[in-house]
């Protein structure tokens, strides 16, 4: 579903990415761990565009990303994104949010769009605030609504950067529940994560990310239980 070979990224002179490689098959959860700082994010965020690796090789499916001829805004259609921060309009209902992108980008009729949106809604725990406005909904919920957003353009895959780093700690099992439903029914994630028992939970493979590189990948239980790498043992030893 997606594959990213030696994709290099600097922001002036502090290069980020230092040649980062990672497949993801389809119905896979792969969880990207690792200090602040390591490159996890920006990796993220160049998967589908948001930012342009400087050199690499990035595909979507069998669509190259940084190809000079792909729709980048086509393409970016079949990848959801949930940030940090919910980035939901605050001029619009939780339910308007989810309806906005199949109305103006798929060409969704109205109803046929809030009667997806519904279904989403009830999906994630929010039919009781559908109605209301971003500043009256929780952090959790807000993420929520975020998540149902971006699956009502009904993309391929999702990414996740750090969904529950802006939540109050009582709000994070909401969200990260709303993600154990999406891993069961098969969606393809890539989730960059801080919360450690959740990745072994959830992830059919981790990587660990050090200094703009992925040092160490592989199944939960071999990260967690029996890192090959020094520098993963180190990270590991300060946030279990």
């Amino acid at each position: 579903m997606i594959s990213a070979r030696g994709v290099h990224k600097s922001f002036g002179p502090l290069e980020v990415l230092k040649g980062v490689d990672l497949t993801v098959e389809t119905g896979e959860v792969v969880c990207l761990i690792g200090a602040s700082g390591s490159g996890k994010s920006t990796f993220l965020r160049c998967l589908n565009g948001l930012e342009r690796a400087n050199s690499g090789e990035i595909l979507i499916g069998d669509t190259p990303l940084m190809a000079p001829e792909t729709d980048i805004d086509k393409l970016r259609q079949r990848l959801g994104m949930v940030f940090q921060q919910f980035n939901l309009f605050n001029h619009l209902s939780a339910l308007d949010n989810v309806t906005l992108g199949p109305i103006r980008l798929k060409g969704m009729s109205k109803a046929e769009a809030e009667a997806e949106a519904w279904r989403l809604m009830a999906l994630v725990g929010l039919t009781d605030r559908a109605d209301a406005m971003p500043r009256m909904l929780s952090g959790g919920q807000k993420q929520r609504a975020a998540i149902a957003r971006a699956l009502a353009m009904k993309p391929e895959a999702m990414l996740f950067d750090e969904p529950t780093s802006a939540l109050d700690p009582e709000m994070v099992r909401e969200v990260l529940d709303v993600i154990r439903k999406l891993a069961r029914d098969g969606m393809t994630m890539v989730i960059v994560t801080h919360e450690m028992g959740f990745a072994r939970e959830i992830a059919d493979r981790v990587a660990f990310m050090h200094s703009g590189m992925i040092h160490e990948i592989g199944p939960p239980d071999q990260i967690f239980e029996a890192p090959r790498e020094q520098r993963t043992q180190e990270f590991l030893s300060k946030v279990l």
